[in-house]
C-alpha cells in the first residue's frame, strides 16, 4: 500500500485514539496515556500505538492491560469512526524516547558543567 495512505491513516488513528482516551474513555489509565504515535502495516491487519503516561506504573505491566483490557475497546470505538474496510488490530508499546531525550539532555548538561570549570 502506499506510504503516504498508511501515515494518514496512522494519523487519523492517532488523533481519535487521543480523543477518545482525553474525553470519553471511562477508564483511568486511558485519561493518563499520551499517544506520540501509530505505525501502520502495509496489509493495514496492525497498528503499533506508541504511548507514555504518567503513571508510575510498571511499563510492561501497563502495556499488558492496554493490550488485553483495552484494545478490542478502542478498535471498535475506531471503526466506528474511521471509514476504512478493515480496522487494524491496536497493539500498544510504551514509548521510551521522551525519556531517552532527557537523559541525553542531562548528559549535555553535564558536559557544558565541566567545561565551563
Amino acid at each position: 500500500m502506499n506510504q503516504i495512505k498508511l501515515k494518514r491513516i496512522g494519523s487519523s488513528i492517532s488523533q481519535e485514539l487521543s480523543q477518545i482516551c482525553a474525553i470519553e474513555a471511562h477508564d483511568s489509565l486511558l485519561h493518563n496515556i499520551t499517544i506520540t504515535g501509530v505505525d501502520v502495516t502495509n496489509d493495514l491487519s496492525l497498528a503499533r500505538v506508541y504511548f507514555t503516561s504518567s503513571l508510575d506504573m510498571d511499563r510492561k505491566e501497563f502495556e499488558k492491560s492496554l493490550n488485553d483490557d483495552t484494545a478490542g475497546y478502542l478498535r471498535t470505538k475506531i471503526a466506528n469512526r474511521i471509514d476504512i474496510r478493515h480496522t487494524p488490530k491496536l497493539r500498544f508499546i510504551y514509548d521510551n524516547s521522551i525519556e531517552y531525550g532527557e537523559k541525553i539532555e542531562q548528559k549535555i548538561k553535564e558536559i557544558h558543567e565541566k567545561d565551563s570549570e
